[in-house]
């Protein structure tokens, strides 16, 4: 009878890093995904201030809901001139 070579889990991970070679793997998933999340982090944020600056401004000793919102809708828009992204030059 023949013999089976035994595999071992080694053995693929072997051949994979023989098989990699630096710079050939495109990323341009890893990319969009890093620019999404920080994207989403950057207005996530600035929507969590600016409600966060309402509650307080609204709920604090002698304070109203006009000034909380005058208050979140300025940090907002404040916010977003800031935070908006250069256009890129082509």
């Amino acid at each position: 009878m023949a013999d089976h070579p035994h595999h071992t889990p080694h053995d693929a991970a072997d051949h994979d890093a023989q098989a990699y070679v630096r710079g050939t793997m495109t990323i341009e998933e890893q990319s969009q995904t890093w620019d999404l999340f920080m994207g989403l982090t950057k207005w996530g944020s600035l929507a969590v201030a600016s409600i966060l600056l309402l509650l307080v401004l609204w709920f604090m000793p002698n304070g109203s809901l006009v000034t909380g919102v005058i208050g979140g809708v300025g940090l907002a828009v404040a916010g977003f001139f800031f935070l908006k992204s250069p256009k890129a030059d082509h």
